[in-house]
């Protein structure tokens, strides 16, 4: 390889971990802020309305899932083929039949789901699903501004759509949510009736749904003004355009429906055990066991705020995830699949070396972050919750795993693989949930352990299925062991700080802010003692710079 290629291809490589980067970035402030309005709204909905919303929410992910979430990864993946043989025409016309496309079928889901709310959950929770109906037609308009952006390799647009996104979301669903429960209640406090506390939960998960519709309709604004701004340079390409071949709109409605159709199926299949769950646990339990309605949806609304502090580092996986397919359609387009090969690895190093530790810090801190970040919590509810998260932890690393090797798997073509490995896992985990949900005393921490179990199943069989895919075995002793073992002196140095902490000021959230940065440290010191990771590794990650440059101040790189 020349001296010229090999520079091309270190900026190329560069370019998609920074892009990776912003993402990840603002996957994290999303969540952070996402944690941060939860609170005040859990203070004021209580329990049971995050358990009925959360019901609500799970059968409006599945449609959303089914009608438009792929739309970004999927309309990405098409136009970054175009671009990469510089078909600017052909890219625009696929951008303007996919808005067609997504105007036909998110308008059709919502529809659905507004009219058909009655027939998936129950009476208290319809009002909920139907406010949440309209989001699913915004969503599917704004997926494709953000995977035309994303096609251009440019993750700038999408990152802080994202952040306002969770901002308009925080303000409307507390402002929302109390200023209804207040009107009709009287009062935020919640009833001591049952009928009031329905009537009060209702309202409150009504108030939270709309967060959900602005934030994403001010994403939808956002995206729309940076294509505004962007329109001139768009048309200017096109107009340079010399390819004598411009794609139909029929041919390119088939192509798009032959895209996109797996990226749903998949998707849709990969997040059903979120519905298959709820409707075990919060349906089946009630109708079949006799448990008493109210107290298994409140017992759901702590799964849910447990499962929500779970899915913080997930955003790392979905962050990288995005950034890689258009760069790998693009490299399987030129042909360049030790690129490939390289960029897969580079990929699952830097997601494990940061969701390793955080698997493990949720599983030794779990109650006192729970305590951190819902204050509100009652102490029974705050218990339930941090045994939740010790049985969900290691499904963080493997569902890190598990949606790197789809989004691979999908990069380079095998579009199919992923929804079949999802539906073993599906069948595997629902019958798994089944038995520990009725047949033992787990209650819902059975729905953790088949969640886990889920996450397992699926990452193994898509890592097997890249290796017969390329030949490709990932390299497991930085990747894997050093960051475990790295995370195991973090780990007991983390209950330490916390447990010591705590006899002195019993205190959980005095205790936990010096156990988490103490943690922190202790990783990133024996990370770099094990020789982990490498200054040019270190690099690629944000800020890589600053912490190559602390790294070497204290020798120990």
């Amino acid at each position: 390889m020349s001296d010229n290629a090999k520079v091309k291809q270190v900026k190329t490589k560069d370019s998609i971990m920074m892009q990776a980067g912003v993402l990840v970035i603002a996957g994290f402030v999303s969540r952070i802020i996402g944690l941060l309005y939860r609170s005040p709204l859990y203070g004021i909905i209580g329990k049971l309305g995050f358990g009925y919303y959360s019901t609500a929410y799970n059968f409006y992910t599945i449609v959303l899932l089914i009608s438009s979430y792929s739309i970004p990864s999927a309309i990405s993946k098409v136009i970054a083929q175009k671009l990469a043989v510089k078909e600017y025409r052909n890219a625009h016309r696929i951008f303007l039949c996919s808005l067609g496309y997504v105007l036909v079928v998110g308008g059709v889901a919502s529809l659905f789901l507004f009219f058909g709310a009655g027939l998936l959950v129950a009476d208290d929770t319809v009002p909920v699903l139907r406010t949440l109906a309209p989001t699913i037609f915004i969503y599917g308009i704004l997926g494709v501004l953000r995977g035309y952006f994303q096609a251009h390799k440019s993750m700038v647009q999408t990152s802080v759509s994202q952040i306002f996104e969770q901002i308009a979301n925080a303000v409307v669903s507390v402002g929302a949510a109390y200023l209804l429960v207040k009107h009709v209640m009287g009062t935020v406090e919640i009833p001591a009736d049952e009928v009031g506390q329905v009537k009060h939960a209702t309202y409150g998960a009504v108030g939270s749904a709309l967060g959900t519709g602005a934030g994403v309709l001010i994403a939808l604004l956002f995206m729309a003004a940076m294509y505004g701004l962007n329109r001139g340079l768009i048309h200017n390409r096109i107009r340079r355009d010399r390819h004598a071949h411009v794609d139909s709109y029929p041919e390119i409605l088939k192509m798009i429906t032959m895209v996109v159709t797996p990226f749903i199926l998949n998707t849709a299949v990969f997040n059903l055990r979120l519905t298959v769950n709820n409707e075990i646990y919060t349906k089946f339990l009630p109708d079949l066991m006799g448990a008493d309605s109210v107290s298994v949806h409140s017992n759901w609304g702590v799964f849910s705020t447990a499962q929500t502090i779970a899915d913080i580092p997930i955003a790392l996986a979905t962050a990288i995830g995005t950034s890689i397919i258009p760069a790998m359609a693009q490299m399987v387009a030129a042909g360049n699949h030790e690129g490939v090969k390289e960029k897969i690895g580079t990929v699952i190093k830097s997601t494990m070396i940061l969701s390793i530790p955080c698997a493990v810090g949720i599983f030794v801190l779990g109650k006192p972050l729970t305590g951190l970040l819902f204050p509100s919590t009652l102490p029974e509810d705050l218990k339930m919750a941090g045994k939740v998260l010790m049985a969900l932890a290691l499904s963080i690393v493997f569902c890190e795993l598990s949606t790197l090797n789809s989004n691979v798997l999908q990069g380079i073509g095998k579009v199919n693989t992923p929804m079949i490995n999802s539906s073993i896992a599906l069948v595997v985990q629902t019958i798994v949930a089944v038995v520990l949900v009725f047949f033992t005393k787990l209650d819902v921490y059975g729905i953790a352990i088949s969640n886990t179990l889920y996450y397992m199943i699926v990452s193994t069989l898509n890592q097997f299925s890249v290796r017969k895919s390329l030949g490709y075995a990932q390299e497991m002793k930085q990747t894997f062991l050093i960051p475990a073992l790295a995370s195991l002196f973090m780990g007991a140095a983390a209950w330490a700080v916390y447990e010591g902490i705590y006899l002195l000021t019993d205190s959980m959230r005095i205790s936990v802010i010096p156990a988490v940065l103490i943690a922190m440290m202790v990783y990133f010191v024996m990370l770099l003692l094990m020789r982990g990771i490498t200054e040019e590794e270190l690099r690629g990650f944000p800020k890589g710079y600053l912490l190559v440059k602390i790294a070497k101040k204290c020798r120990l790189m």
